[in-house]
């Protein structure tokens, strides 16, 4: 195993902060990953690696050679993809919210797959604030504010989100005429793990946001049992529009208080602050931006915020 392997190697190990599932990202035996960083260490004559029954994490002296491999192999990766028409290639590991995933993500994603044949996609779905570094993710897309100030956000899109409910709770609790008259109704609750609890609705009123706390019979923390909830008539919801498009133009949902609707929503794509990106995470960024650009109205600004809500 030459010195680049080897890095590459060590870097996963200090990600993952295991051997094994180093040794599982990349389909070598847990023994080669072991010996490759016990020969780094002898060549350098300093321990990189804690180790013990049930942590493995880098020393100080370790720390300071994962920046520096991290480096030089994004500086490798970069000078191979510059000659030859070389194109990316490895696995991206990707971590997507379920309803981004099938409205934006999935439609596409075979002309990503198509353009970089040599790029395998893991792809999981959550809607928490993922440890990328540890659970060896290269990046999530999320919808929300982006609060955590480790990563570094890009946002792809702002979506149009809208108030609405089915005909049936419409027929017992009436139609509400303004934010004024949503007394007496009641919502769906949808209980987000980045806010810690049930968010309000929110509503646009001459260019303040307002929100309103209505009583909830019911609440959620997933966004497709939010709409079917709302279907079956238990409470108002506020969500993106695309998600219930279909629902609005078959009359299965009613938008509602179009003259007060809720803040956009930003979407953006995550990725840890102090990592350099490779060439695979790159390409997918840009094919992602311009997915969405194609999908929405607006354009995507280039930049903005820090972490994920979902």
């Amino acid at each position: 195993m030459d010195r680049f392997d080897a890095m590459r190697v060590f870097t996963r190990v200090v990600e993952r902060r295991s051997f094994t599932l180093a040794a599982t990202d990349l389909g070598l035996p847990r023994s080669t990953v072991t010996d490759a960083v016990k020969q780094l260490e002898a060549r350098l004559g300093v321990r990189l690696l804690e180790r013990t029954t049930r942590h493995v994490g880098p020393t100080l002296d370790g720390e300071a050679y994962h920046r520096r491999c991290l480096a030089l192999i994004a500086d490798l990766e970069d000078a191979e993809g510059a000659f030859g028409g070389a194109k990316p290639k490895g696995m991206l590991r990707i971590d997507v919210h379920g309803t981004l995933a099938r409205h934006f993500v999935l439609p596409r994603l075979a002309d990503f797959l198509a353009a970089y044949p040599d790029i395998e996609l893991l792809m999981s779905e959550g809607d928490r604030l993922t440890d990328l570094v540890r659970e060896g993710i290269d990046c999530v897309l999320r919808a929300g504010d982006p609060r955590d100030g480790d990563m570094v956000a890009r946002r792809v899109a702002t979506l149009a989100e809208t108030t609405c409910a089915a005909p049936a709770y419409i027929d017992r609790f009436g139609k509400p005429t303004d934010i004024d008259s949503l007394e007496g109704h009641r919502m769906v609750g949808f209980r987000s793990s980045a806010a810690g609890g049930s968010l309000p609705l929110e509503f646009d009123v001459g260019g303040s946001l307002r929100k309103v706390d209505l009583p909830a019979a019911l609440t959620v923390n997933g966004a497709e049992s939010l709409v079917a909830a709302a279907r079956f008539g238990l409470g108002l919801i506020q969500v993106p529009r695309y998600h219930v498009e279909t629902d609005l133009e078959r009359g299965t949902l009613v938008a509602l208080l179009p003259d007060w609707p809720p803040p956009p929503m930003p979407v953006s794509l995550l990725y840890p602050r102090n990592r350099q990106l490779s060439p695979r995470v790159r390409v997918f960024i840009d094919w992602l931006v311009r997915t969405f650009r194609t999908r929405t109205a607006g354009p995507a600004p280039s930049h903005d915020g820090d972490g994920p809500t979902p």
